[in-house]
């Protein structure tokens, strides 16, 4: 059987672990084995993250438009309720961002959220 020699598989293996690891702390980004599980990790960290920022954008988002809808006297609750309602369409990524930068717009918003509610109440004080 003929010998193998090993050093240049190796060394490419090790060589891609070194590359991912370069801004990392100590004998993480130097001794292999270390280096290895450091990457392991961090991987692991950045596949869980990706979905946790889809989280905390959601939760960002909500609570800028609960700011902004309090401003014009209504809670956040009450506005996706309204705007449900009315058959408003708009996101909540959307509506944060218009809250940030177009509180005009937003207005409209909830002035319309405000007469779907209305309009419901009234529809069932008639009954």
């Amino acid at each position: 059987m003929p010998r193998v020699k090993r050093g240049v598989t190796a060394h490419r293996r090790h060589k891609k672990v070194f590359e991912r690891v370069a801004g990392h702390r100590g004998a993480r980004h130097r001794v292999y084995k270390v280096a290895h599980e450091s990457m392991m990790k961090a991987l692991a960290y950045a596949y869980r993250d990706r979905r946790n920022r889809k989280r905390d954008m959601r939760s960002l988002w909500i609570t800028r438009i609960n700011a902004a809808a309090r401003l014009y006297g209504m809670p956040y609750r009450d506005l996706i309720h309204g705007l449900t309602l009315a058959g408003v369409k708009v996101n909540r990524k959307v509506m944060a961002d218009m809250a940030v930068r177009d509180l005009k717009g937003f207005g409209a918003l909830v002035s319309a959220a405000r007469a779907a509610l209305d309009a419901k109440v009234g529809a069932q004080a008639g009954k």
